[in-house]
């Protein structure tokens, strides 16, 4: 596969990877049975800081991403596309899906909203353009540590959980099946989208093996 090709597939990868992690938290905000782990912090830091919920979030990004130097981690142009990308996406489909009346509904919209997350994560990682500044944390403790992505991802989500409770923000059962489950349904996932091919990995080795694709040689008419 060109080079040019399989670029522009990863970026399509990356784009459609962000725009379902926004739709994801749309719906699980729709839900209203429980925050993610991230938004209760943010919840429980503006009873202590004189901040809006939007700077926080901006502020508190960049403290993670102080927590990648000694991971070894390394921003890319996903990490910035990540900020800018997600938020008009779950903009739009909090627009577009209003919140279900009856228990039943709101349920079943959290459950979609949580298998849309972990497959977005592993769809915009696998893109291989640099994970978020949160997400970035799971990556770097078990490429650093050796820790599997499940036992990280569900490390973090639960630190930040008691974290965000402690300091005042709201829990919710949506929060505490979201904490323990999310890591184990990314796992699984993370291999399926390396495997394309025009993933980093496949274009890598094909490069280094000397297999990527070359124009056929062509024997002169005598």
């Amino acid at each position: 596969m060109p080079r040019s090709t399989a670029l522009t597939l990863r970026f399509v990868q990356l784009f459609v990877g962000l725009f379902l992690y926004g739709a994801s938290t749309a719906l699980q905000v729709r839900a209203v049975v429980g925050v993610s782990s991230w938004t209760v912090l943010t919840e429980g830091l503006e009873n202590v800081v004189p901040w809006s919920f939007g700077v926080i979030t901006v502020v508190s990004s960049g403290v993670i991403l102080l927590f990648w130097i000694p991971l070894r981690q390394k921003p890319g142009i996903g990490t910035l596309l990540n900020a800018l990308a997600i938020g008009p996406s779950a903009d739009l489909v909090l627009w577009l899906v209003p919140t279900p009346s009856e228990l039943v509904g709101r349920v079943l919209l959290f459950v979609a909203g949580l298998l849309l997350l972990a497959l977005a994560t592993a769809f915009y990682i696998g893109a291989g353009f640099g994970t978020g500044a949160r997400d970035g944390l799971m990556v770097g403790l078990h490429e650093r540590l050796g820790w599997p992505v499940w036992v990280a991802r569900t490390a973090i989500e639960v630190s930040v959980v008691i974290a965000g409770w402690l300091l005042g923000g709201d829990v919710g059962a949506g929060t505490v099946i979201a904490a323990f489950a999310i890591g184990p349904m990314v796992q699984p996932l993370m291999p399926l989208f390396r495997r394309f091919p025009w993933s980093p990995e496949r274009t890598a080795h094909a490069a280094t093996t000397g297999l990527e694709a070359r124009p056929a040689s062509v024997t002169p008419a005598p």
